[in-house]
């Protein structure tokens, strides 16, 4: 199972908000909500994240068996 806790955390270390994500980056709320509930997002969006946070992979989900 592909989690988002990482997501979370990074966030909070970069001093970036949801608000900021979604008026200034133009996420959409929904990938916000879905990022919440540990739902499916594709590599696109994966990718903008981590051009956005300036991150690698592994600082927005983890994997769990």
């Amino acid at each position: 199972m592909i989690i988002y806790d990482p997501f979370w955390k990074t966030l909070q270390n970069k001093n970036i908000s949801t608000y900021t994500l979604i008026h200034s980056y133009k996420v959409s709320s929904s990938t916000i909500s879905r990022l919440r509930n540990n739902q499916g997002i594709n590599t696109n969006t994966l990718d903008d994240l981590c051009k956005i946070l300036e991150c690698k992979v592994e600082d927005i989900l983890e994997y769990r068996p």
